[in-house]
């Protein structure tokens, strides 16, 4: 009888501190897909968001590691795996590649490559308009809004991938990735 309201007590007290007996982390935001986010971040209105996406090399990204190429520079690094499987290629190339396959939403594809979700953080909990109408609860929601976006983009942009060219931030932010509301 001890052992049992022990066990309870434990029990309680970690559900109480927010604690998880299966040991995972149930506030995981699942990936929408950018057919998901494009819905609304389309048109003159919007900055032509998901048109600037769709034109960059980033929608491109996963299809890039499915070509011959791609295969002979994976095996040069010594990689057995075509580089379209290959986790040194896939973290840089596509969203969601290591995740959980239960927080992958039906309109979510790895073949987006670099898609919203890539930057912007898993998108299910935050997809929703009337959490984007108000940014803090967005951000409170998941959505990632970088201070400093290079930051993220040199974790792919650098020396370590077998394909880097120098890479000018400033330039490829003004004329290649900005995608900024326009102001009314």
């Amino acid at each position: 009888m001890r052992k049992l309201i022990a066990t309870m007590i434990l029990i309680a007290s970690l559900l109480f501190l927010g604690g998880s007996l299966s040991g995972q982390d149930e506030a995981k935001h699942g990936y929408v897909g950018v057919d998901n986010c494009g819905m609304c971040h389309k048109g003159e209105a919007k900055g032509k968001q998901l048109e600037i996406w769709k034109n960059s090399p980033h929608a491109k990204a996963y299809f890039a590691l499915k070509s011959a190429v791609a295969d002979s520079l994976a095996q040069k690094a010594g990689f057995t795996t075509p580089a379209a499987e290959t986790e040194a290629c896939l973290k840089c190339h596509v969203a969601g590649y290591n995740t959980d396959k239960a927080l992958l939403g039906p309109k979510f594809k790895m073949e987006d490559g670099v898609q919203c979700e890539t930057c912007h953080g898993p998108g299910s909990d935050y997809k929703a308009i009337s959490v984007m109408k108000n940014r803090e609860t967005a951000i409170a929601k998941g959505l990632i809004i970088y201070d400093n976006p290079k930051d993220l983009c040199v974790k792919c942009h650098n020396p370590e991938s077998p394909t880097y060219k120098e890479f000018n931030f400033e330039e490829a932010w003004a004329n290649k990735i900005s995608h900024p509301i326009p102001k009314k």
